[in-house]
């Protein structure tokens, strides 16, 4: 089981969501689990008003966090873990059943970082640009039926299935790293400092079909860097920055003899 230090340093981060029933339902299954920190990407806010009223949950709902996009809501996680039922989705991400990957869920918290849960809306999921912020992907397997799309959970059965995943017994032993996982906030500067650089140095111009925002952000997770290599990064990042743009002063600064007479 987790420890309640480990238990707070999971955010469940709703995205989009839709109807107050399913907030209420989330809230109440963190309640039944011993999670308490929920947090909320542009709900609809009648929703979220409505659902605050849910009975059973209303210490985790009074304490709900609102914010105005995921980078915002999990920029103090080292670790950032998707949910989907559409697999269609998940090519630029590794995918895991939610029983595996609550094994690496608990792994990470054993090492000190926080966790976030990200769950999207629920008419569309989590879109390819939320997706992005993750370090990964997790789903839970459902029995396929013929001619359908693809089958999914209710938002707040999907939470409690997840949750009641992550807290129970596990058999499996955790190596806790040297060094704590990068934040989600150290890798989103990081992506800023890379796309700095790529304008700097033109490659956005001659490689436009590289230069995206999402793949980069995605290449920045997939390095799975702990926070000393993402200190280390930023550093190199900074200085060649410096240095580039020193040289491009340098290069438009007009000649000491431009303009003098004879």
């Amino acid at each position: 089981m987790l420890t309640d230090e480990e238990l707070d340093r999971v955010c469940v981060v709703l995205v989009r969501t839709r109807n107050p029933n399913n907030i209420g339902a989330v809230a109440r299954a963190m309640h039944d689990f011993g999670f308490r920190r929920l947090r909320l990407v542009n709900p609809y806010p009648v929703a979220f008003e409505d659902a605050r009223s849910a009975v059973g949950a209303s210490a985790v709902l009074e304490a709900a966090q609102t914010y105005r996009n995921v980078a915002d809501a999990v920029a103090d996680c080292a670790l950032v873990v998707g949910t989907t039922a559409d697999m269609s989705r998940t090519q630029e991400h590794r995918v895991h059943n939610v029983a595996d990957g609550s094994g690496l869920l608990r792994s990470a918290l054993a090492s000190g970082g926080g966790v976030a849960l990200l769950l999207g809306s629920e008419k569309t999921g989590l879109s390819k640009e939320e997706l992005s912020h993750c370090n990964w992907i997790m789903t839970i397997p459902m029995y396929e039926r013929a001619g359908e799309r693809h089958v999914s959970m209710n938002l707040g059965q999907a939470a409690a299935v997840c949750l009641y995943e992550l807290v129970r017994d596990a058999e499996t032993a955790f190596l806790t790293p040297p060094f704590a996982d990068a934040t989600a906030a150290d890798l989103e500067r990081l992506t800023e400092l890379l796309m700095q650089l790529l304008v700097q140095s033109g490659y956005d111009q001659r490689h436009p079909a590289n230069f995206d925002e999402i793949q980069l952000r995605q290449l920045m997770r997939r390095m799975r860097l702990n926070s000393q290599d993402a200190a280390m990064w930023m550093g190199m990042f900074r200085q060649m920055l410096w240095k580039m743009q020193q040289e491009k002063l340098a290069e438009e600064k007009p000649s000491n003899n431009a303009g003098a007479s004879l």
